[in-house]
């Protein structure tokens, strides 16, 4: 984890952050780099099957707005016309 440092009053001076900036870059990249090999990435076989999963959710939620839509748009096209 990052670790994060507080700050004296003498440590804000301009001189003083940009004299720490190489050593903070360097335990910020050091960090990243840490928390990097914890990651685990999925297997080609998981992407597929999940991908697969959205495809078919995205579908039937299509299929699903369009029969909605079809089923109100009558009665919202004759509300509209009446409402004059």
């Amino acid at each position: 984890m990052a670790k994060t440092a507080i700050m004296t009053r003498e440590d804000r001076s301009l001189g003083t952050r940009i004299q720490q900036f190489p050593s903070r870059v360097g335990t910020f990249l050091s960090d990243v780099r840490n928390e990097m090999r914890k990651v685990t990435f999925p297997s080609r076989k998981e992407v597929q099957a999940t991908t697969l999963v959205v495809i078919i959710t995205v579908t039937l939620f299509g299929i699903y707005f369009f029969i909605l839509d079809q089923a109100f748009a009558p009665a919202v096209g004759w509300v509209l016309k009446h409402s004059k």
